[in-house]
């Protein structure tokens, strides 16, 4: 059974990608605004699900380092 994530972290925003069927197929999903947090999965819901997981990683890792994590949105287009 997974955390329950912490609210607001739906508030980041998200890209979603195929991955090509060459290189194993799925999909993968980053975040702009924390650079390296990617997630993956055999289908748009599951990369989306893994993605969720890895941006609570993520921020709670920077949290733990004393950093504070990015703003949702905070990343130049």
């Amino acid at each position: 059974m997974s955390a329950p994530l912490p609210p607001g972290i739906e508030a980041y925003p998200v890209t979603v990608a195929p991955i090509p069927p060459e290189e194993g197929g799925g999909f993968v999903v980053s975040f702009p605004d924390v650079p390296g947090c990617h997630g993956v999965g055999e289908t748009e819901e599951a990369a989306l699900a893994d993605g969720r997981q890895a941006l609570f990683a993520c921020i709670d890792a920077l949290k733990a380092a004393d950093r504070t994590p990015p703003e949702p949105g905070s990343a130049k287009a």
